[in-house]
């Protein structure tokens, strides 16, 4: 496939974004030295100056480029498409040795992606619902900061023990034990306490990390993220199975 060069660098030169399907080798210079030798990749110029180059497969790019400037040259009969970031010494070489497919576009995308059910999603949830945790929980302030972090619930149990949750919305493992212990240790130091109650809140705890909470006499309480933007339950019965 040919490619029209002077239209091709008119889209780069007017914001427009890119992208091109080639077999290419990729040199880089700057943070490191890279070469990726001859393959198949896909190059994507966006309005913002970021150029990225895939390989067919996987989500990371292989090389990136931000805040750059590019131009497509024919240098001794082959296609190169160069990237270039002066400002931080960035320079990024794609030698084009054929075309699969290119198109351009003007692109244009003014919202911000509403992320639900990360852990503060949690926190608030057990804040506003306290019986997730036990009847007589008691809620008193969320995202408290210590030395090392911030604790998702601080809350009171029926005999006004101190109780320390921290909220885990995917699987809970020995990290998350130890950090909700270092937690415990400093409060501990900090409010001249003797009894502290730490709790685990997530959907799921591996097997190491709930036999570290007993060891430690620690707990775990089986919370799950809201999901206000669920379409359905994984663990919704399906229609065939009535």
């Amino acid at each position: 496939m040919k490619i029209d060069i002077a239209s091709f660098n008119e889209a780069l030169n007017n914001s427009k974004t890119v992208i091109l399907a080639c077999s290419c080798t990729v040199r880089y210079s700057g943070r490191a030295e890279s070469f990726l030798d001859e393959g198949d990749r896909i190059i994507i110029a966006k309005s913002d100056g970021t150029l990225l180059v895939h390989q067919p497969t996987g989500s990371t790019p292989v090389n990136y480029m931000k805040n750059a400037s590019h131009q497509l040259t024919l240098q001794d009969g082959k296609l190169t498409l160069s990237s270039r970031s002066l400002a931080d010494k960035e320079y990024l070489d794609i030698a084009i040795s054929k075309v699969h497919y290119y198109n351009f576009s003007e692109l244009a995308d003014s919202q911000s992606i509403q992320l639900v059910g990360s852990e503060r999603d949690m926190s608030d949830m057990i804040y506003s619902n306290p019986s997730l945790i036990a009847p007589d929980f008691r809620p008193l302030s969320r995202e408290e900061h210590t030395k090392y972090g911030f604790i998702d619930v601080f809350g009171y149990d029926k005999n006004n023990t101190l109780v320390i949750i921290e909220c885990k919305r995917y699987v809970a493992d020995l990290k998350a034990v130890d950090q909700l212990m270092r937690y415990i240790k400093k409060i501990k130091q900090l409010k001249g306490l003797k009894q502290v109650r730490g709790i685990i809140a997530s959907p799921k705890i591996s097997p190491n990390a709930l036999q570290m909470l007993l060891d430690h006499k620690l707990e775990w309480k089986k919370v799950s993220p809201p999901k206000y933007m669920e379409r359905y339950d994984n663990d919704q019965k399906k229609l065939g199975e009535y």
